[in-house]
């Protein structure tokens, strides 16, 4: 016998008290694997950099236990950013983030493919979302999608180039972001 779909209301409950975390769509449950020491100090790196460069203005950066509602309307998705940001009064929700202005994603080989283009379809769904970012924690690059206008475009950043988060006015350099990696590689 096939596994009943779990129901919104039954999944956010579920959330609450499980041992591990898990994403949600349109009724189907993933569990989620743990992250590699590179993916944890890209998160921890620049969700430091981007909370010293928003205190106090009234935006709250989250990492990686803030679920975000995503998708179109018709759908029900809820996923686990490794950052987002979000500006004003929030939705509502002490576990569940609507209006993010910003979601950065830390690629690993297992969750490339749906970052790249499953959370991507879902995440530019959001109407206050203004920047995707993909970042890889095995060479230096990074590929920034951003709202213009109606559209949605991308552009791939590399070693020696600097980059500028439009959403929430902070320039970085590819360098920097990857600072603490290059530390520990070496």
């Amino acid at each position: 016998m096939k596994n009943p779909l779990l129901s919104v209301d039954e999944y956010i409950e579920s959330e609450k008290t499980a041992e591990s975390k898990s994403e949600y769509i349109n009724g189907y449950v993933f569990a989620m694997v743990g992250g590699s020491r590179k993916h944890n100090l890209l998160t921890v790196s620049l969700a430091t950099r981007l909370h010293q460069h928003l205190s106090g203005t009234g935006c709250d950066v989250f990492a990686s236990d803030m679920k975000v509602s995503a998708g179109s309307e018709s759908d029900n998705i809820f996923f686990y950013p490794d950052i987002m940001v979000s500006c004003g009064s929030g939705s509502g929700d002490d576990y569940i983030e609507e209006n993010p202005k910003l979601i950065i994603e830390i690629l690993s080989k297992s969750t490339e493919q749906h970052d790249r283009f499953a959370k991507l379809e879902a995440y530019t769904q959001i109407a206050t979302l203004e920047e995707y970012m993909l970042v890889s924690q095995y060479e230096l690059l990074v590929d920034l999608y951003r709202r213009e206008g109606g559209q949605w475009c991308s552009q791939r950043y590399g070693e020696g180039d600097s980059l500028l988060l439009r959403s929430v006015g902070l320039e970085l350099s590819v360098l920097d972001i990857y600072k603490d990696i290059r530390r520990v590689e070496h």
